[in-house]
Parts: structure tokens; C-alpha cells; sequence
């Protein structure tokens, strides 16, 4: 089945006015698949912003029709310069390689590794690991752009970031050893668990707690964006008598905030709140609160408010 040339003139347009253009599931800031997330990440790395993208969920002509014009059978797809790259693990490997910022004509990426530590445990149990694996195993570490770290035993690649520490090689594609800097593996049996811990300080600090009392304080002087999770029906029946934010509208204005706005969340009693609060943190939004108790909490200590 050949391709309409109607939809042919308009993705020619379409790269024709865009040097980079990725094809992909969701949008950047919210991908709708792992595969799309890849390609999203290794651009990130690469140091690519402000590249057109074409979200093919919500355009089901797009999606069928790009397969035909590069014959690619997947999505994501990259084009540069009106040309197919190819999907999300050839973007990777482009992106560690050094070969997508040759293409893009960016300087060549820092594959300078990342200063780690691991402890004395955790090497121990490590080297157990890696022994049970086999020749040839090396202990993999990914960081995604929300700094959740991932370990794992994989093949030694000799073409990754790498770093020694007591024996144990750490493995890093170029997104995860910029993330890396700086963390820590231990090995602990305690009140957490039994098992590896991981500590990164990149990334963002965690979701904090105040009360009514203090969100008051910090609202009047100016100190925080309250964001009141609520919807109008809910609100209706009880309302902070102050400026604030709410997500009637969606969150795509709130996401597309400077990440030091210092956001806190409110809701009915304080559960939907901090789903939202960790939202926000994962996103790296550095200054995040949840009021704790919520609107209820908030009318005990200011009788002007109604409970419901």
C-alpha cells in the first residue's frame, strides 16, 4: 500500500522545517512507552533541546504513515536533516557513541567516569554476584532522568563508561554517569530491608511535611506556590481564603514551572496531595510539601474555613 501524497507533502514539510524531528509516543516531558523514554533520554544526553516532535498517540495518520515514509516498521523514530537515524536503540548507542552529537555537530560528550563508592558488604556481595554470573560480567547501573537507579549483571561492554572500585567494574551508559556522580551502594540487613541500598545525592530532595499553620505562614509571605489538588465541586465546600493554583486546567502548566518554585500541595486530607507532591519532586522540582491533614487540618486551625 503506497503512502497518501497528501500525508507525504506533510511530513516533508515537516522535516523539511525542522533539522531534528522525533516521532515518538506521549511528548518529552511525559513519554508514553519505554522505547519513546530511551530516545527522549539519550537526546537529553546528547544535550539536544528544543527538537520538534510529533506525538503519533493523538495523530493515528502520523503513526501509520511514518512507517511507510522512512519503511521503519516501529515507533520512536529521529530524523536529522530529513534523513531516518533510526529508533530508540540506535539513538542510544549514536548518544554513548559520540556519533550523535558528530551528526548534530555538538561538541564530543564527557566520558569522564563517576566518582562511586561501594561498600565493603555490598562487594562482597557483589563479587558473589558476579562470580555466579560467569566470566565476563561486569555490574551495570542505570539512572533515569527521575534518579531512580537500576542494578544489574550484564556482558562487560568495552564501548560504556566504566569505573573500578574494589574489583567490581560499574558500567554507565552516558545519561546514567552524569546522573551517577557521587553515589553510594551499601549493603544492609536493618529496620529497611535486606539488600542493596543506593543513595544518590542528585537527586531531588524528598517530599517534606507542613502543617496548616506553617503553609500559612509561607503562603502570606510569599514563600510557596500552593497548588490545591481538589476538584471545583470539592472546593466548593471548603477553600483556603488565599491565592492558589488549581489542576482544573491539567498539570502542563505547573510542569513547565522553573524547577525551584517552591511548590506545596493540598487536598481533602492530605493522601491525593502527596501523590501529587511526588510527582512534581520526580520531575525535579527541588522545594516540594504536602500539608499534612490537608483542607480538614487547615478549618481546626482556622475555624473561617468549612469542613465537609
Amino acid at each position: 500500500m503506497s503512502l497518501d501524497p497528501a500525508l507525504r507533502a506533510r511530513i516533508d514539510a515537516l522535516l523539511a522545517a525542522n533539522q531534528v524531528v522525533l516521532f515518538m509516543k506521549g511528548e518529552p516531558r511525559a513519554p508514553q512507552c519505554g522505547f519513546s523514554a530511551k530516545a527522549v533520554a539519550a537526546l537529553e544526553a546528547a544535550g539536544v533541546d528544543g527538537y520538534a516532535h510529533v506525538d503519533v498517540l493523538s495523530d493515528p495518520e502520523i503513526r501509520e504513515g511514518i512507517k511507510q515514509y522512512g519503511d521503519w516498521p516501529t515507533i520512536p523514530q529521529l530524523y536529522i536533516g530529513g534523513e531516518l537515524v533510526g529508533g530508540s536503540d540506535i539513538v542510544e548507542q549514536m548518544a554513548n557513541s559520540g556519533e550523535l552529537h558528530a551528526a548534530l555537530g555538538l561538541p564530543a560528550p564527557d566520558r569522564t567516569p563517576p566518582a562511586i563508592t561501594i561498600s565493603a558488604d555490598a562487594v562482597a556481595m557483589l563479587r558473589e554476584a558476579l562470580a555466579n554470573a560467569g566470566d565476563g560480567h561486569a555490574l551495570k547501573i542505570e539512572v533515569d532522568p527521575r534518579f531512580n537507579a537500576k542494578l544489574q549483571l550484564a556482558p562487560v561492554d568495552a564501548g560504556a563508561i566504566a569505573v573500578e572500585v574494589d574489583g567490581i567494574r560499574a558500567q554507565f551508559d552516558l545519561a546514567s554517569a552524569r546522573r551517577a556522580q557521587g553515589l553510594s551502594i551499601d549493603w544492609v540487613d536493618d529496620e529497611r530491608g535486606r539488600g542493596l541500598v543506593i543513595e544518590n545525592p542528585n537527586a531531588p530532595a524528598k517530599v517534606r511535611e507542613l502543617s496548616p499553620v506553617e503553609a500559612a505562614g509561607k503562603l502570606a509571605a510569599g514563600a510557596i506556590t500552593l497548588v490545591d489538588v481538589r476538584p471545583p465541586e470539592e472546593r466548593a465546600f471548603a477553600m483556603v481564603k488565599a491565592k492558589f493554583a488549581t489542576l482544573d486546567a491539567g498539570i502542563a502548566e505547573l510542569e513547565a514551572l522553573p524547577r525551584d518554585t517552591p511548590l506545596a500541595f493540598l487536598c481533602h486530607h492530605g493522601n491525593r496531595s502527596a501523590q501529587a507532591a511526588e510527582h512534581f519532586r520526580q520531575l525535579g522540582f527541588r522545594e516540594v510539601y504536602n500539608i499534612v491533614g490537608g483542607i480538614d487540618a487547615w478549618a481546626d486551625a482556622d475555624p473561617a474555613i468549612g469542613k465537609y
